[in-house]
């Protein structure tokens, strides 16, 4: 009878069962890894070998048998080493060289070292969530991946640190404790302080409104206005993360092969270059991983100079702004990245940067001012909800400002954080966590509009405004009215929702 061990295989950040079946036949020796397996898999054969010859068990090459491994379902590609653990133990399990242990509740992973130590892997949270959702009581890992997978509740945990230890506690002869869930210390990421930032003080309350909302934010301005000072400060005034928040952003980070061994404690914010590829950015690749935009889910993603990124880069940030996922297609399937983040944009207004600046001449043609400027197109600007200019800060009102404002993104937390809260009760039973999330229906039910309000909007009929710029302008409204804790959104708000995103019209 062939051993059979559960193991599991990330496809994008979900984790899928896999069955490792090791049988033993008669004839010269061979080990033979079959299922789809990438090289990496197949080399575990050797790592497999040296951890047990250097762990004092007798290894495969030491006998004149045929193994052979099956990774099942076959269908589903196999990659990385993780599987290692696994295969060594349905080894010793065909073999007769370990005592019979109860696998059918158990999801082993794990990459050997030679010498039969224990590597951590990726995916660790994601691959405790599959043995919970496929009824598995214990996940048997690497001592590092332990305090992440131990997030998840109602299966335990046991982080092990090499093969003889994972050997010894099945056999029971070892006891290890489960690993027990510790919340990482939350954290606000952002080293700006908004105390920091002079003037600017149209730009301070967009950045606001876009914290307390979730809404996109673009600033426009000349070279050295702050408005990479003003991205850095708006992460720090996010609201702190939730226990769900914090495990689906482990999970892609997780899944990306970037977690810090726990959960993370912090909103992400991240910063691509220019030269990024659009792989990186939105995500994919022969083995899909999430890009920039699913890391910086639920945080912010600022993108610097944002003409000079390639343009088919740009555009492909039109369905994730709209949706809050990134569809990945390929030959096998589909894969899904969450990517509900906070678009923080900056740009100068031409390419020597001075174009409308009252000092400083621009050295550009209407054409090269004009040609720049067309580089984002009307649709990702129609997604845009707060559109702001940073002019130039006079000398006088940076040495006029006193640091009488300290600890002032500790103010500004305060307030977004109970607007978040005014959000978090209207949109309770949805999977809705802020108003730019809300469906075009929802913006109409909850802006609950003065009567002021609804002669406002009535005199949109003049404008050129699209139906999607209508439902950003209600969704923004509603997030100043939020602001300033009123239950009803009056015409001030919108007409302010208005200026920002229509500050040329």
């Amino acid at each position: 009878m062939p051993a059979k061990i559960f193991s599991a295989e990330l496809e994008g950040i979900e984790a899928k069962e896999i069955e490792v079946e090791v049988d033993l036949g008669v004839g010269l020796h061979s080990f033979n890894i079959v299922g789809l397996a990438d090289k990496a898999v197949n080399e575990a054969k050797e790592r497999v070998n040296s951890a047990l010859k250097n762990s004092a068990i007798k290894p495969p090459t030491r006998e004149n048998r045929r193994i052979t491994v099956n990774l099942a379902p076959a269908h589903i590609q196999k990659n990385g080493s993780q599987y290692d653990l696994a295969i060594a133990l349905g080894y010793l399990a065909a073999t007769g060289q370990i005592k019979e242990f109860d696998a059918k509740n158990k999801i082993i992973i794990g990459e050997l070292a030679l010498d039969g130590a224990l590597r951590p892997i990726n995916g660790s949270l994601n691959i405790a969530e599959l043995a919970r959702r496929s009824g598995k009581n214990f996940l048997l890992l690497p001592k590092e991946n332990a305090a992440e997978a131990a997030a998840v509740s109602g299966i335990k945990v046991i982080g092990l640190s090499s093969l003889k230890e994972a050997i010894q506690y099945l056999e029971g002869v070892l006891d290890i404790e489960p690993a027990k869930f510790s919340p990482a210390p939350q954290r606000i990421s952002g080293s700006t302080d908004f105390s920091e930032i002079k003037g600017q003080h149209q730009a301070k309350r967009a950045a606001l409104i876009a914290a307390a909302g979730g809404h996109n934010l673009l600033m426009v301005g000349p070279p050295g206005s702050g408005k990479s000072m003003l991205a850095n400060a708006i992460s720090g005034i996010l609201p702190r993360l939730t226990t769900e928040e914090a495990i689906a952003i482990t999970k892609i980070y997780s899944a990306a092969g970037m977690s810090p061994g726990t959960l993370i404690g912090h909103r992400p914010f991240r910063s691509p270059h220019q030269t990024a590829s659009a792989v990186s950015i939105v995500g994919g690749g022969t083995n899909p991983k999430p890009g920039e935009v699913s890391l910086a889910h639920r945080g912010v993603l600022f993108l610097d100079e944002l003409p000079e990124f390639q343009r088919n880069i740009l555009e492909a940030l039109r369905a994730p702004l709209e949706s809050g996922v990134v569809h990945v297609a390929r030959a096998k399937g589909t894969l899904a990245f969450p990517a509900k983040f906070t678009l923080v944009a900056a740009m100068n207004p031409c390419p020597c940067g001075y174009f409308g600046d009252p000092e400083k001449e621009c050295r550009c043609g209407a054409h090269e001012v004009l040609r720049y400027q067309n580089k984002i197109s009307g649709p990702l600007l129609d997604r845009i909800d707060l559109q702001v200019k940073v002019p130039r800060t006079k000398v006088r009102e940076l040495r006029a400002e006193t640091a009488t404002e300290e600890k002032r993104s500790e103010k500004l937390r305060a307030q977004v954080e109970l607007a978040r809260s005014l959000q978090a009760k209207r949109f309770a039973g949805t999977t809705l966590v802020c108003n730019s999330e809300m469906s075009g229906k929802q913006a109409e039910h909850f802006a609950n509009l003065e009567p002021e309000a609804e002669k406002f909007l009535a005199g949109l009929d003049r404008t050129k405004i699209s139906p999607r710029g209508y439902y950003r302008l209600l969704k923004t409204a509603r997030t100043i009215a939020d602001l300033e804790q009123k239950e009803k959104t009056s015409a001030g708000d919108l007409l302010e929702a208005w200026g920002y995103r229509f500050k040329d019209a």
